[in-house]
């Protein structure tokens, strides 16, 4: 199906639609090195603009309206989220979006503390504004590890089915959990997704393959905890900004931060996801992404839904 994305950033959730075989046709970000990378690897189709300066009549018709509205204002890990920061607003345009163009499906996604901010109110209240749309609406936390990527990242994943169309969007099932069972396989670990990932100090050709140099200091705060090799990641944050100051996490080795490219493994990018701008930029835009393996398995399923609105 066709796609109209919004709030891309960096490209993780479009790379998971594209690799389930639908096709992006136009996307939009504010962040100039995001685009950048967006362009490089996804092609050219994105808009380089404010989404409030964008009229709802210049986006092209599209099968699915995708969109990870930004979360900074619903994060855990902004200590200072309030119901009323502007930033969570943002969804409106969404809602605009899907209002003016009618897709058949829409998803949106969000981090874990939209849930309970103001104590699950304000989500009620999207759901509810995504609902007046005339649109099936349902929504699952889902964690990342779940489905192969070796991170704990739960994101709230929201899916609406225009309600003409009388179908239902089923989530797809967990390919990994904790502990191996006949169903799943167990959780990728850092160690397994490092595998073949040279040493940033020594000669290599990877891409983004660089770390900050900023001192360790384990001291129990967020970026400076230690890493279990044997474990999924904790959550990549892009906490912080591109001028510096991102939280990155340490290499299990504990002696050095993960390089870019780590921080990509960890998200499920490929190895030759190449990411433009400096290391803060580049780790602002890997924390900010959706893992493309999570955005794929998401993705697939619509492809059931398209073939039962064709028939």
């Amino acid at each position: 199906m066709t796609v109209v994305s919004l709030f891309s950033g960096a490209g993780g959730l479009d790379l998971g639609f594209t690799q389930a075989g639908h096709q992006v046709i136009w996307a939009n970000d504010l962040f100039e090195d995001a685009v950048n990378t967006y362009r490089m690897n996804l092609g050219d189709h994105i808009v380089l603009q404010n989404i409030y300066d964008i009229p709802s009549e210049s986006i092209p018709d599209a099968d699915i309206v995708i969109g990870g509205f930004p979360c900074q204002g619903f994060s855990v890990a902004n200590t200072g989220r309030h119901e009323d920061d502007e930033r969570n607003k943002l969804y409106l345009q969404m809602i605009r979006v899907i209002k003016h163009k009618r897709p058949r499906f829409f998803l949106a996604e969000n981090v874990k503390g939209i849930l309970s901010l103001g104590k699950g109110q304000v989500f009620q209240n999207i759901l509810s504004d995504f609902r007046s749309l005339g649109y099936n609406v349902q929504f699952r936390l889902m964690n990342a590890a779940d489905y192969g990527v070796p991170q704990k990242r739960y994101r709230v994943v929201i899916i609406g089915v225009r309600n003409d169309l009388h179908l239902r969007y089923v989530y797809p099932d967990p390919t990994h959990a904790e502990h191996a069972t006949v169903f799943c396989h167990q959780w990728v670990s850092v160690a397994e997704a490092f595998e073949g990932i040279p040493n940033p100090d020594e000669p290599n050709n990877l891409s983004n393959h660089v770390y900050s140099k900023y001192k360790l200091n384990f001291n129990g705060y967020l970026g400076h905890r230690p890493i279990d090799p044997n474990k999924p990641a904790p959550t990549v944050t892009a906490r912080g900004d591109s001028r510096g100051g991102v939280v990155i996490l340490p290499h299990p080795n504990g002696l050095r931060r993960m390089t870019c490219r780590e921080l990509a493994t960890i998200q499920s990018f490929p190895l030759d996801y190449h990411f433009v701008g400096g290391i803060s930029s580049v780790c602002r835009q890997i924390g900010n992404a959706v893992p493309p393996m999570l955005a794929k398995a998401v993705a697939e399923q619509f492809n059931h839904l398209y073939q039962q609105s064709e028939c």
